[in-house]
């Protein structure tokens, strides 16, 4: 049977954008069709679906279990006025989200995926990136894919806020999630899909610390596996418009923020899809 819905592939190794439907009112047949395109292209980018926050919540639920249910990634308050100070802890998360990483990481289980909408965008910038670690593992060098199979890193997201100069301050107004206080995970560099059985890199800003390399040399080692692999075609930029969903697979996708002019507000909301701790699970 034939899809009920338009997909038109992107120019990059992945993602395509879907439409013809509604995903606020989309049948269990239709659900099956979506679930089988977004295995595949692991992106997939729903244009003006203004989904209410039930609806967004009950579309990210039929991917299975929520990590949370929404948290907005914005630099307005809730009394709708911009935060304008640059050590605020929210800001100094949304400056730490452009950097190339995969969500919860950090935490003992990572993330599934996640469904990502946009309420409010800034006139430029605050464009959304993704890169795909399956294309990227496909194209490491014999010698290079040979390695980092039999390597592991670190992830932490203090690690990687410090970086930036930033320590999350006591009683701030963020809440402090993913500031993970138990043992640090430790993750196989190379990743397999429990659902597609492809191969792809766990990489990114969270990744430090390999073990049997100095520290410098981890980090060296890390970011030369990020520049490699966050280059066209395995990358796409998606400039968002009020009403924008997307949902990706963070089992193989990297993702960032990108800048924008931080006096204009840009307001976000996220529902991050949980992990199978049977496959997602960090070696502690």
């Amino acid at each position: 049977m034939a899809r009920t819905f338009d997909i038109k592939p992107l120019d990059a190794t992945f993602g395509a954008v879907a439409t013809g439907l509604k995903l606020a009112a989309i049948d269990d047949a239709t659900w099956r069709d979506l679930y089988a395109a977004w295995l595949e292209y692991a992106l997939l980018i729903f244009p003006g679906q203004h989904l209410s926050r039930d609806e967004q919540i009950a579309f990210a639920r039929r991917f299975g279990p929520l990590e949370f249910e929404m948290a907005p990634l914005s630099n307005v308050k809730s009394d709708g006025t911009l935060i304008l100070d640059p050590d605020n802890d929210i800001i100094k998360v949304l400056k730490g989200n452009m950097g190339w990483h995969c969500d919860s990481t950090y935490m003992p289980v990572q993330a599934k995926g996640a469904v990502f909408s946009a309420q409010v965008t800034p006139r430029s910038g605050g464009a959304t990136g993704w890169a795909d670690m399956r294309a990227a593992y496909d194209a490491l060098p014999d010698d290079l894919r040979a390695q980092v199979e039999k390597l592991s890193a670190y992830h932490s997201l203090y690690y990687s806020q410090a970086k930036l100069g930033h320590v999350p301050k006591a009683g701030s107004a963020y809440s402090g999630y993913g500031f993970h206080d138990g043992p640090v995970p430790l993750r196989p560099l190379v990743k397999v899909h429990p659902e597609t059985g492809r191969k792809s890199l766990v990489i990114g800003r969270h990744a430090h610390n390999i073990p049997g390399m100095d520290e410098a040399e981890s980090e060296r080692f890390l970011q030369e596996l990020v520049d490699f692999s966050c280059r066209p075609p395995r990358i796409h930029y998606h400039d968002w418009s009020p009403g924008d969903v997307v949902v990706w697979d963070n089992r193989c996708l990297l993702h960032r923020a990108t800048p924008w002019d931080m006096n204009e507000p840009r307001v976000m909301w996220h529902s991050r899809i949980a992990g199978d701790p049977a496959t997602e699970s960090a070696l502690i």
